[in-house]
């Protein structure tokens, strides 16, 4: 009965944000050319090679030169693979566009469905939320509550 009331409660507290929905005016349409990480693409925006980072989400590392490998990581990144290569997606930007690696930061509209919010809702993310970019934190930190109470993902397997 507790789970059912937080369940209700969570699904609540979604309907209460509003609808998730695009700011359409705003959409950029895009091809992913590669996922480099399960939080990281690069895409082609108006003929040029453009590196995409997921606003709102961080995906466990996959070992590289300057990182450690991640319980979850490379799980994380085949998901975005299947997700999301060869894809055409919208991006949609928040109050600033780039991080201080160069990347562009964006949403990344999927069929309708905000890509970013799905990969921490099936347990691929943890939410990370750095403002101002903040648009859908919300829906972000219910998802990952959701996913978190369920077990899924790297909830279920890392500590």
């Amino acid at each position: 009965m507790r789970r059912l009331a937080l369940v209700v409660l969570l699904v609540g507290a979604c309907a209460a944000q509003g609808p998730l929905a695009p700011d359409t005016p705003r959409l950029v349409p895009v091809r992913v050319i590669r996922v480099v990480d399960g939080d990281t693409l690069q895409v082609d925006l108006d003929g040029r090679d453009v590196t995409i980072r997921l606003i709102g989400i961080d995906t466990p590392e996959v070992e590289g030169p300057f990182t450690e490998r991640e319980c979850f990581g490379r799980a994380a990144s085949l998901y975005a693979h299947e997700l999301l290569d060869g894809r055409e997606v919208q991006l949609e930007f928040d109050v600033e566009r780039v991080d201080p690696f160069d990347r562009t930061l964006a949403y990344v509209w999927l069929d309708g469905d905000l890509a970013n919010e799905r990969i921490v809702a099936d347990g691929y993310a943890v939410v990370a939320t750095f403002p101002p970019n903040v648009k859908y934190v919300d829906h972000f930190r219910a998802a990952e509550r959701l996913a978190r109470e369920r077990s899924r993902g790297l909830w279920g397997r890392c500590r």
